[in-house]
């Protein structure tokens, strides 16, 4: 995958969201893609999600080579502290998943904290997820506040999504 994902062009982006994969969950090692973009570009902004389970919300919080994680009650490793960023200022997040559909609507493992968080993004902001698996055809259960994806990026190929054109 992480060939499929420096083919992208990164002209742009100075702030990116990552997560920290579930190793229970087999997820793609995400770590290897923010290393290359903060190869890429040099003065990049990385932030990793801080969830809330009590009203079930999350912020993007800034990380440096400071930072520590914690792994909380859910098995989510997440930053114990650091600066909020507002969500205008971030160009590019990177979302888990399992699989997705060929609109780009994703099954994920949590609770729709994404699709409730997405939602406040600015309109520009790119959407990658990654997948072992190429989509399939449709998801039934999508609703009015799930967020496609823009990108789908495979061990094969990239898949990029018309639904958010």
């Amino acid at each position: 995958m992480l060939l499929q994902f420096q083919q992208l062009d990164f002209m742009g982006v100075e702030s990116v969201l990552s997560y920290w994969p579930l190793g229970t969950n087999a997820e793609p090692n995400t770590h290897l893609f923010t290393q290359y973009l903060e190869f890429l570009i040099p003065e990049l902004k990385l932030s990793y999600p801080k969830t809330n389970f009590i009203d079930n919300s999350m912020v993007a919080v800034l990380i440096n080579d400071n930072t520590s994680f914690i792994t909380n009650e859910k098995g989510l490793t997440e930053p114990e502290a650091g600066q909020e960023i507002s969500l205008q200022n971030i160009d590019l997040v990177l979302v888990p998943m399992f699989i997705c559909d060929e609109n780009g609507y994703r099954v994920g493992f949590g609770k729709g904290f994404y699709d409730r968080f997405l939602q406040y993004f600015k309109n520009d902001v790119v959407t990658i997820g990654f997948s072992y698996f190429d989509p399939v055809d449709t998801i039934e259960d999508i609703n009015q506040f799930d967020i496609p994806l823009d990108l789908c990026i495979t061990p094969h190929k990239i898949f990029t999504f018309s639904a958010n054109d």
